[in-house]
């Protein structure tokens, strides 16, 4: 079981995640902006950040970033549906930033086996 933080402005997107999470065994926490998010962060911590890319306050990118500064070895796992995951430019950006990428929508299935891998643990759970 991890601590995954979930960050996404979008609620019922957010809370589906939450839900498929939980129900893999793992302890989630979310946040609704980047800015709540990466207070959460920083009071709770979490094994694993999930966020989401377009949001207004503090973007996935910029959220990304910050994490990355401030713990580099943090697995990070970006989704999005509102940027073309298939542009090798958001593939490359999100590398270089050190984050995974998973675009939406995307199955339990998915999200648990992109979870289990930017974790290190294989296929996880299912």
């Amino acid at each position: 079981m991890a601590r995954i933080l979930v960050i996404d402005d979008d609620d019922l997107p957010r809370r589906a995640v939450v839900r498929m999470l939980e129900a893999g065994g793992h302890d989630v926490r979310d946040a609704g902006d980047g800015t709540s998010g990466l207070r959460l962060w920083r009071e709770t911590g979490a094994d694993l950040v999930v966020t989401d890319l377009a949001m207004p306050d503090l973007t996935g990118f910029e959220v990304i970033g910050i994490l990355h500064a401030e713990a580099p070895t943090l697995p990070i796992l970006a989704i999005s549906g509102s940027l073309m995951v298939t542009d090798q430019e958001l593939v490359r950006r999100t590398g270089r930033l050190g984050a995974q990428l998973l675009g939406k929508p995307f199955s339990r299935e998915q999200l648990m086996a992109a979870v289990a891998s930017a974790l290190g643990t294989g296929s996880g759970p299912t």
